[in-house]
C-alpha cells in the first residue's frame, strides 16, 4: 500500500512537468537576405557622392530624403529598424569602425556562389555561375526538412527564379516562391490573389516580380502553413544597383527595412512564433567600394567579398555591433540549424561553425575549402 501510495505522488509530481516538456514550443528561424547590399550603406547609411544631380547641381528628392550630416543619422534614416531594435535587442556583425569583418570564402563574389556557401556552409568551386543548375549540395535547408519535426516546415521565397536550384526543390521537396508565382501551392482566396498581383504587375524584369509579392506571400505562409523555416529572398537592390540607380538602390533597401520589420512584428503577433524565433539577416555579396564601381561585383570587383550580418531574437543575447570579430558567409548554415537546436556541422563536416552569437570571444576564421567537396546526404 504505501509503495503504492508512493507511485501515485510520484506521478503527481512527474506529469505536470512532463505535460509541460511536452506542450514546449517549438523553436523558428527566418532567413531574409538583401541581395548585395553593401556594408558601406548598412553601417554608413546613403553617400551622397554617389546621388546624380539634376540640372546645375540640383539635390534630388532620394538624396534629400536620406542625406543626414552624420553616418549614424544616415544608417538610421536608411534602415531604422535594423538600428533602433536590431542593434539595441540583437547583434550586428562586420563594422570595419569596430575592427570587424563579414565575407565571403567562395571567390567568386557573386549571387548563386554565395547563396550556396550561405546555406551549403562552405564555398564550393563547382558553383561558378548563375546558371540555373541544381545545386549537388545538400543545404541546411534541404537537411532541415528531412529532420524530425521539420517535414513539410520548410519554405522559401525569392523572385529570381534561380532560387528553385539553389535549395534544389526537386531533390529538397521545399516548396518555392519564385519568379511570377509568390504562393506556390495557393489555398487562400488572399494567396491566389497575390499571384495575380503579381502576374498583373510591370514585369520590369523577366525573371520574375518585385520583393513586395514575394514578402507578402511569406507573411501568408507564416499564418497558414507555419513553417519552422522559413527564408526570403529580397533582390530589387541588386537590381537597381546593376543599372546604376543609386537612388532605387537605397529605396530598395529602404522598403527592405520596413518588409523586415513588419515581418518580426508579425512573429511577435503569432503564439507559434512569439519569443520562439530567431531573425538572421545578411548578404550574399557586397559591391564594388567606389563611384566607378559600386554597380558591380564579382572576382574582378575586389571589394566585392565583405558583406554584414546580423541576428535577433530567440537565442540572441542583446550585444549590439559586435567588435574585434572575423565572420564569414559560410558560418550562416550552421547558425541557422542552431537556432532551431539542430547541429548542421555534426552531418557536414565542411560546414563553417555557428555565428557566436552566445560568446563574446573572437570566432576562428573558417578556411577556405578543400577543392571538388562532395556534399554528404545522412
Amino acid at each position: 500500500m504505501r509503495l503504492r501510495t508512493a507511485t501515485v505522488l510520484l506521478c503527481l509530481v512527474l506529469c505536470p512537468i512532463v505535460l509541460l516538456q511536452a506542450q514546449t514550443p517549438s523553436r523558428n528561424v527566418v532567413i531574409i537576405t538583401l541581395d548585395g547590399l553593401r556594408w558601406q550603406e548598412f553601417f554608413g547609411g546613403a553617400d551622397r557622392d554617389y546621388f546624380k544631380k539634376g540640372k546645375e547641381g540640383e539635390v534630388g528628392a532620394a538624396e534629400k530624403r536620406y542625406w543626414r550630416a552624420t553616418a549614424d543619422e544616415r544608417r538610421r534614416e536608411l534602415m531604422p529598424f535594423m538600428w533602433t531594435t536590431v542593434a539595441a535587442k540583437g547583434q550586428i556583425f562586420g563594422d570595419p569602425s569596430k575592427q570587424s569583418r563579414a565575407h565571403v570564402t567562395n571567390g567568386l563574389w557573386f549571387s548563386y556562389p554565395g547563396y550556396n556557401e550561405m546555406f551549403a556552409g562552405f564555398g564550393d568551386p563547382r558553383i561558378d555561375s548563375n546558371d540555373k543548375v541544381p545545386n549537388p549540395n545538400v543545404t541546411v535547408l534541404e537537411w532541415l526538412n528531412g529532420r524530425p519535426g521539420f517535414k513539410g516546415r520548410v519554405a522559401a521565397f525569392g523572385a529570381w527564379d534561380v532560387l528553385p536550384f539553389i535549395v534544389n526543390s526537386a531533390r529538397s521537396g521545399i516548396p518555392v516562391g519564385s519568379g511570377f508565382k509568390p504562393v506556390p501551392a495557393p489555398k487562400t482566396e488572399r494567396e491566389r490573389a497575390l499571384n495575380e498581383l503579381a502576374t498583373d504587375l510591370p514585369a520590369y524584369w523577366e525573371y520574375g516580380t518585385y520583393d513586395a509579392p514575394m514578402i507578402y506571400g511569406a507573411w501568408e505562409a507564416l499564418k497558414t502553413s507555419k513553417p519552422r523555416v522559413l527564408y526570403v529572398m529580397l533582390g530589387e537592390g541588386d537590381e537597381w544597383a546593376h543599372a546604376g540607380r543609386y537612388d532605387l538602390y537605397v529605396d530598395a533597401t529602404r522598403r527592405a527595412d520596413r518588409f523586415i520589420e513588419r515581418t518580426w512584428t508579425l512573429l511577435q503577433s503569432l503564439p507559434e512564433y512569439k519569443d520562439r524565433t530567431t531573425l538572421l539577416i545578411t548578404t550574399d555579396h557586397g559591391r564594388g567600394a567606389t563611384t566607378a564601381d559600386w554597380s558591380d561585383h564579382g572576382r574582378k570587383v575586389p571589394a566585392a567579398e565583405n558583406t554584414w550580418m546580423a541576428a535577433l531574437g530567440e537565442g540572441v543575447p542583446a550585444r549590439g555591433v559586435r567588435e574585434g570579430l572575423t565572420v564569414t558567409t559560410s558560418q550562416l548554415a550552421a547558425t541557422i540549424a542552431a537556432a532551431v537546436g539542430e547541429d548542421f556541422t555534426a552531418a557536414n563536416a565542411q560546414a563553417a561553425p555557428p555565428l557566436p552569437l552566445a560568446t563574446s570571444r573572437t570566432a576562428p576564421t573558417p578556411g577556405r575549402t578543400r577543392q571538388a567537396p562532395q556534399s554528404r546526404i545522412p
